[in-house]
């Protein structure tokens, strides 16, 4: 496993503020996939959506995290919410490093994307339906995908990043991040 983290989970999960938290702390540089495909394709993500496609963008999501695997080195990945339900990126994005899904839910995404206009796939009416729908088909996947599952709702970033932490470095030296939690529950048995 190379010596990334990527946050993978459902818009509005925190991946790009907790992301920067954790490239705070662990000294590692940070980046947002879709920042960076903004950035190479000289417009907003919406933009690409609406003028070329979504086909368009996800295979723009493929190549991006391809092109990681062989550059980035301690950096915080924070991944577009579609990225992972593509079953090529999943094995990409395991091989870029120790992959983490935040866990949030369909209240606390309502919440936070409130008059938010940037995102494509929840634009017009009944936001809470396609809210429901997209994290009941996506969640599943994002477990999948994911090395381990860290909930994050009612929760400060400073504690989500220090847990994400604490798991990494565990994985890191050649644990499963549960089997410390295990022993410790044993041992207070």
């Amino acid at each position: 496993m190379n010596d990334n983290i990527i946050l993978i989970g459902f818009m509005g999960s925190g991946k790009t503020t907790i992301g920067k938290r954790l490239a705070k702390l662990l000294e590692y540089s940070f980046v947002d996939t879709d920042q960076l495909i903004e950035k190479k394709q000289g417009m907003m993500v919406r933009d690409i959506f609406s003028q070329k496609g979504e086909r368009y963008f996800r295979q723009l999501e493929t190549d991006t995290i391809s092109e990681m695997v062989q550059t980035c080195h301690k950096t915080i990945i924070s991944s577009g919410g579609g990225l992972p339900l593509r079953e090529c990126n999943v094995k990409i994005l395991q091989e870029l490093g120790f992959v983490i899904m935040l866990d949030v839910s369909k209240e606390t995404v309502i919440k936070r994307l409130e008059g938010d206009t940037t995102r494509p796939l929840l634009q017009g009416d009944n936001v809470d339906e396609k809210v429901e729908e997209l994290l009941t088909y996506r969640e599943p996947l994002y477990e999948l995908a994911a090395h381990m599952k860290v909930p994050v709702n009612g929760r400060t970033i400073q504690d989500i990043a220090e847990e994400i932490i604490r798991n990494y470095q565990t994985v890191r030296n050649g644990q499963h991040p549960f089997d410390v939690e295990d022993r410790k529950e044993a041992e207070n048995e």
